[in-house]
């Protein structure tokens, strides 16, 4: 008879997914990832010079002093299934050649919206829809109010009826929460659609 005590078997750690948190200059990408990250999350801020100040948009948001020059990094445990790995984009287009690599191996995609700069929305929007990855429209709630009908962003946006589109505050942790557990909803749902279109 063996005589070796039993033991439990290893748990298995959390799946890893990759969530990519992207937007315009200054929406509260940087803001929602350190709202979540159970680790200190790594970011790449740099001081807002004089010369970039012409260039990048600040007028909505006079009191940022920094901006993300390469990426923001993150994590927050889910559940014992699912690991989420976030990875903020940098705003302006001249940082663009890095999001091929940002996006790479992902799942799912979080846009941040600030409607009182629309405009600075779109190249993620088109960004995610060439690439075909899901992705959720959030819309950051700037000092608690909305200014513009969800429809109408969506309008605006040019945003299909299958993308979901929805309001959250980057400054707190139960909000930035509930906006990536719609990006996995997003991202399973639209999984399920495509293996089920396949069968």
């Amino acid at each position: 008879m063996d005589s070796k005590p039993f033991t439990e078997p290893a748990a298995r750690p959390p799946a890893p997914v990759k969530i990519v948190i992207a937007g315009g200059f200054g929406v509260g990408k940087t803001t929602a990832v350190s709202s979540i990250s159970e680790i200190k999350p790594l970011t790449t801020e740099a001081a807002i010079t004089s010369v970039a100040a012409a260039v990048d948009s600040t007028g909505h948001v006079p009191a940022k002093t920094t901006t993300t020059v390469a990426l923001d990094f993150g994590c927050i445990t889910i559940d014992e299934e699912v690991k989420l790995y976030l990875f903020g984009t940098p705003g302006q287009d001249r940082f663009g050649f890095m999001w091929q690599d940002l996006v790479h191996g992902a799942l799912g995609a979080l846009v941040i919206v600030d409607t009182r700069r629309m405009d600075d929305c779109y190249p993620a929007v088109d960004y995610f829809e060439n690439a075909g990855l899901p992705f959720v429209v959030a819309v950051n709630m700037f000092d608690g109010s909305l200014g513009h009908n969800l429809e109408d962003v969506r309008w605006a946006l040019a945003v299909s009826d299958d993308v979901p589109l929805i309001t959250f505050d980057a400054r707190q942790k139960l909000s930035v929460r509930d906006a990536l557990l719609a990006v996995l909803h997003n991202t399973f749902k639209k999984a399920r659609a495509q293996a089920g279109a396949g069968a």
